[in-house]
């Protein structure tokens, strides 16, 4: 695993993945490698009450009931569709559910403008053809084909980005659960195997880009993922990414408490300031999510080890803090400037602590910019 830039979950977590097949003895749906308990224990984490003989850490950090519907839908025979904000969590869910499912969560189509049927069913080899004809050998079967001939889970990620035509081709595997390959003469049907199932994502924020139909959505079970708002969870997460980011980079480097809190108070004052904000020009492009926060964090983690004294401090978070969400020239520099001034300001005087270091950083970084 050391030599993969990023290990799937599957071989990411292969050891504790094993564990729990071996003392799973509750019933599974098809061909699944865990049970539906287990997967949720394996995606939430381990209580003390769930009496085993190891921690299982959490992994994705959320509401009980969404994973529980998420497993239920999986156990059926209808697609999952997880839809959500940028950052909330979907893919990461989608990527930990097909690993416990089916040990593959790999087999995944990124949908975009250019996605095409042959993305969602099938290809040719172009020199075997020309050699032999066409066959099943000379066939390149689509991430979903692959996961219809195994039984297990197809990811389809940002489906709403694909075009129309792709998703219409998508109602008839959901539906009849086969893909007619009218090209061969024999053998020109692939059936899927039980345990098959699509997990699709969609962004909450495009909507209108390309809408599914009608006929699409009752294939799907919607299970919409919240923005975190709680700040103990999301401190969690950020919290949990962070330290996947120290193991992967082998940095020796502390996140002190007060500025994880630092951030935190940050992002939650932007939100609220988008909130209330009266046009678009008044809010910053950044969805402030979860996941930019978590960037935000981890620009800053690696700039101190790098070029500063291998410690993480105020300063420098500001500066990545602005140099990340400041996307837009002058509009976002002057909101981001009016944090600094209206919030930031007052609170360095009245709290102390890291705010003052913080409030330098903020106005260095932004004098830069501008």
């Amino acid at each position: 695993m050391s030599d993969l830039l990023r290990a799937p979950a599957e071989i990411k977590y292969a050891e504790e993945l094993d564990w729990l097949e071996s003392v799973d003895d509750n019933p599974k749906p098809f061909a699944w490698r865990l049970s539906p308990k287990m997967l949720r224990l394996f995606i939430l984490g381990s209580e003390r009450a769930d009496g085993l003989g190891r921690e299982i850490a959490q992994k994705w950090f959320g509401d009980r009931n969404i994973v529980e519907r998420a497993i239920v839908t999986l156990a059926s025979d209808r697609g999952l569709l997880l839809i959500g904000d940028p950052g909330t969590g979907k893919s990461w869910l989608a990527e930990l559910l097909a690993a416990a499912i089916s040990r593959n969560s790999t087999l995944v189509v990124q949908g975009t403008a250019g996605t095409t049927e042959d993305h969602i069913k099938y290809s040719w080899n172009v020199s075997m053809v020309i050699a032999k004809g066409q066959s099943r050998e000379s066939m390149i079967p689509s991430p979903i084909m692959t996961a219809m001939e195994a039984g297990s889970i197809g990811r389809f990620e940002e489906l709403t980005r694909s075009t129309s035509d792709v998703q219409d081709a998508l109602i008839s595997i959901l539906s009849e659960k086969y893909i007619s390959v009218p090209e061969l003469d024999s053998d020109g049907i692939v059936f899927a195997k039980p345990g098959f199932s699509v997990i699709a994502t969609a962004n909450s924020r495009d909507r209108g880009v390309n809408d599914l139909s009608s006929a699409l959505k009752r294939r799907f079970n919607f299970v919409r993922i919240p923005v975190v708002t709680n700040k103990k969870s999301e401190a969690e997460i950020v919290r949990f990414r962070t330290e996947e980011l120290l193991r992967r980079h082998q940095i020796e480097l502390d996140v002190p408490p007060t500025l994880l809190d630092v951030l935190l108070r940050s992002f939650g004052d932007l939100r609220a300031a988008a909130a209330s904000a009266g046009s678009d020009d008044e809010k910053l492009e950044s969805a402030l999510s979860t996941a930019e926060q978590i960037g935000v964090l981890e620009d800053a983690v690696l700039h101190s080890n790098f070029f500063g004294e291998r410690e993480l401090t105020a300063r420098t978070l500001a500066s990545s803090l602005v140099g990340s969400l400041a996307r837009r020239e002058p509009e976002d520099l002057a909101i981001l400037n009016k944090y600094l001034h209206g919030v930031v300001e007052p609170r360095s005087k009245d709290e102390g602590g890291d705010w003052p270091e913080f409030l330098d950083g903020g106005r260095d970084a932004i004098a830069s910019l501008s």
